[in-house]
């Protein structure tokens, strides 16, 4: 949980997605506070810029995890959709599902691996790799 908060790529659950607004808008509500008291703290605002990036970020991977681009998250209320739908099962484009180990049984249709690729022996010559299934080695 929190590996790469600034990084756009992979997907996250909503446990990490809610603890991240919390843990956000708590700073951010803490700097407004001390902000007003002492008028100096001015150079604060400058740690705005990466609470609004790790929001960002966590929003786009949290989009990720449903499927769905980064954009969405832009739609009002969105957010608040974000924090209930449970995401996609199985990997997606954006990689393998956090809360399930990625080396589960494949659901296969027919019990046939993707693109056919099977081994001599009968058995699939999918690679599983950080971003998803890959074609290939074993």
């Amino acid at each position: 949980m929190f590996q790469n908060i600034f990084s756009f790529n992979g997907r996250i659950r909503r446990t990490e997605y809610g603890l991240t607004r919390i843990i956000v808008l708590t700073v951010y509500f803490l700097l407004i506070m001390t902000m007003r008291e002492d008028e100096g703290f001015e150079a604060l605002g400058l740690v705005y810029i990466p609470m609004l990036w790790i929001l960002l970020a966590q929003g786009a991977k949290r989009c990720h995890d449903l499927g769905k681009s980064g954009w969405f998250q832009i739609i009002p209320f969105y957010g608040l959709w974000l924090l209930f739908e449970s995401g996609n099962r199985y990997p997606n484009e954006y990689g393998y599902n956090p809360k399930f180990d990625p080396y589960e049984e494949m659901p296969y249709t027919n019990n046939t691996p993707p693109n056919n690729q099977t081994q001599e022996d009968g058995q699939s010559k999918i690679n599983l790799t950080k971003n998803g299934p890959e074609a290939g080695s074993v």
